[in-house]
């Protein structure tokens, strides 16, 4: 974060007249005037948004990468590029939050996770076309500045940045008064990746014969909370400090909910490295199907077998909770599974074994044939 501001339009302003007509703003006194009013009554404290930066600073130099130039407090966050390590350099980006997962952090006052997801959405989503992520912006929204808080959700963010292998170059936090309430807050974030040109990942690389395999997600990541608010906390009337049983070791639900994304842009970035990779997709809004089909060319299928995994209790809790269809249930979530990585073949075995190597679970969930772009769902998931 490089400074506090206050983002709101003007509530006036010249509203006719040619541009000879107005003239350079200068102040002038009023006779008579009592008392003046300050910036922090009308509840934006420049102090306390300082504060928080100070706090943060430490964090952010954890995830500084060689190419970085400058320091924090600067207008602009500077990068390097070393474009000799390439022939033809394509820059990547991608813009995300993290949706309504904010609010039950908000509820349970913890804020040190939800910047980990905030990363992930981002960096997940560059890697997914052969993109290393270089940095990323942040920006932080709040309706009062409390520079302890603000520090753990820049600290969970710093923590993700550096799972993921990027740098947190900078960004913005703003105070909004009257538009959020003191408690609440909302996050975003750009990043900013490389890919070699002849390098890039997609459906153009797809053939038939190809492997899709599956790597396991850490749960709901931070898609579809709106549906689980209304199912578990709202028609279910659950508290978050209920132990679910099948989650094990006295876990809550309010830990289950707020379980950071995984991040696995480093782990698909070895595994390009290691095996013939044709495509990868991150498993977000829209679940599996609509989001595999987004790297599929148009003359052939991915055939995804239902039966080679068991998701997560918390997804039979949600659908039982809520008498969910399954349809409905496989375009809202990701049902156990974060990421696909579409492979040749000849190189699946090599695959599986770098990404248990690096410690992620993962397996061969499906295949590539001849067909219309679409995905084919088959077979049913192990219960119990």
């Amino acid at each position: 974060m490089t400074h506090v501001s206050e983002r709101s339009g003007a509530a006036g302003g010249p509203t006719g007249g040619s541009g000879a007509d107005r003239q350079p703003w200068k102040a002038t006194g009023r006779t008579g005037r009592k008392r003046s009013v300050s910036y922090a009554e009308a509840g934006v404290s420049i102090e306390a948004g300082d504060r928080a930066v100070e706090l943060l600073k430490s964090k952010v130099r954890g995830t500084r990468r060689p190419e970085v130039l400058g320091d924090l407090g600067g207008f602009a966050g500077l990068f390097r590029l070393d474009t000799s390590r390439y022939q033809h350099p394509i820059l990547a980006s991608s813009t995300d939050g993290v949706g309504t997962k904010l609010v039950i952090a908000q509820q349970l006052n913890i804020h040190d996770t939800v910047g980990i997801d905030l990363v992930a959405m981002v960096v997940d989503d560059l890697v997914a076309c052969g993109a290393e992520p270089l940095f990323l912006l942040d920006y932080i929204a709040c309706g009062e500045v409390v520079p302890d808080k603000v520090a753990e959700i820049g600290a969970g963010i710093a923590d993700g940045c550096r799972y993921a292998g990027c740098a947190l170059l900078g960004g913005e936090t703003a105070e909004h008064p009257g538009v959020l309430r003191p408690d609440e807050y909302d996050v975003s974030a750009t990043g900013v990746g490389v890919v070699e040109e002849s390098e890039l990942l997609g459906p153009n690389r797809v053939e038939v014969g190809d492997v899709v395999i599956a790597m396991k997600s850490s749960g709901l990541h931070s898609n579809g909370y709106s549906l689980v608010r209304h199912v578990l906390l709202g028609a279910g009337r659950m508290r978050l400090d209920t132990v679910v049983d099948d989650f094990g070791g006295q876990r809550t639900l309010g830990e289950e909910l707020l379980t950071p994304t995984k991040i696995y842009a480093q782990d698909c970035l070895k595994l390009i490295a290691e095996a013939e990779v044709r495509a990868v997709a991150h498993v977000t809004g829209g679940g599996i199907p609509g989001n595999l089909v987004r790297v599929l060319p148009e003359n052939v299928d991915a055939v995804v077998n239902r039966a080679t995994w068991k998701p997560q209790p918390i997804f039979d809790l949600i659908q039982s909770k809520g008498r969910i269809e399954d349809g409905e249930m496989e375009s809202t979530f990701n049902m156990g599974v974060g990421m696909f990585a579409i492979v040749s073949a000849e190189d699946s075995d090599r695959a599986l074994a770098t990404l248990a190597g690096r410690g992620v679970e993962a397996w061969q969930a499906g295949e590539i044939i001849e067909g219309t772009g679409q995905v084919q769902m088959i077979g049913q998931h192990t219960r119990g």
